[in-house]
């Protein structure tokens, strides 16, 4: 389920740290959605999500990860969601 073009993804770059980004995979969206479900996961800027992710990318450490909205990456520091330790990393 590609939201976004390989040719697009090779040319994004998480804004904060430069790295290259990934597209989350089921399993790390099934993982940071938990979090969202348990009041847990919240934004750079504090905002507490409320609104199941369906896509998102992720920083190639997997730190961070970006929500996509309607296939668009909200790529802006203060929406990166922050992982609690390896909750974004692919396992």
């Amino acid at each position: 389920m590609a939201t976004i073009s390989n040719e697009l993804l090779e040319r994004l770059r998480c804004p904060e740290t430069a790295q290259a980004l990934r597209e989350a995979t089921p399993e790390v969206l099934a993982r940071a959605n938990a979090e969202l479900a348990r009041g847990a996961l919240v934004n750079h800027d504090g905002k507490l999500l409320t609104t199941p992710l369906e896509a998102a990318l992720v920083t190639a450490d997997g730190a961070r990860l970006y929500p996509v909205q309607d296939g668009i990456p909200m790529l802006l520091i203060g929406e990166a969601v922050r992982a609690a330790a390896g909750t974004f990393s692919a396992r």
